[in-house]
């Protein structure tokens, strides 16, 4: 999503005339507006799609930094620790919902 020169920077007074046009640009074009004032990128307007894309993202991002985080720690156990007591608590699971029927 790259940003175009010609059509994705605008004026807040132009943004402001053409709300409803810079909605439904960004809304199918799902591309981004940056929207300057007195000659400064001050904001942007994006398409609520690509928002909460992006708010996703950064909060995948940030799981993935506090388990490195917890990695740095020794805080974790194997993987096959982790597996096996998964498989364990499945089939307890399952006896108590009688879920699993044995054909002794």
């Amino acid at each position: 999503m790259a940003v175009n020169l010609a059509t994705d920077i605008k004026p807040i007074s132009y943004v402001k005339t053409n709300a409803a046009d810079m909605m439904k640009y960004v809304t199918d074009k799902r591309n981004p507006i940056i929207i300057t004032q007195n000659g400064e990128a001050k904001a942007v307007l994006v398409d609520i799609k690509t928002y909460q894309e992006t708010r996703d993202e950064f909060a995948l991002l940030h799981l993935i930094k506090i388990a490195e985080k917890d990695i740095q720690n020794g805080d974790f156990e194997p993987s096959d620790k982790v597996f096996s007591d998964l498989r364990k608590e499945i089939l307890e699971n399952a006896w108590k919902n009688k879920k699993v029927h044995c054909k002794c």
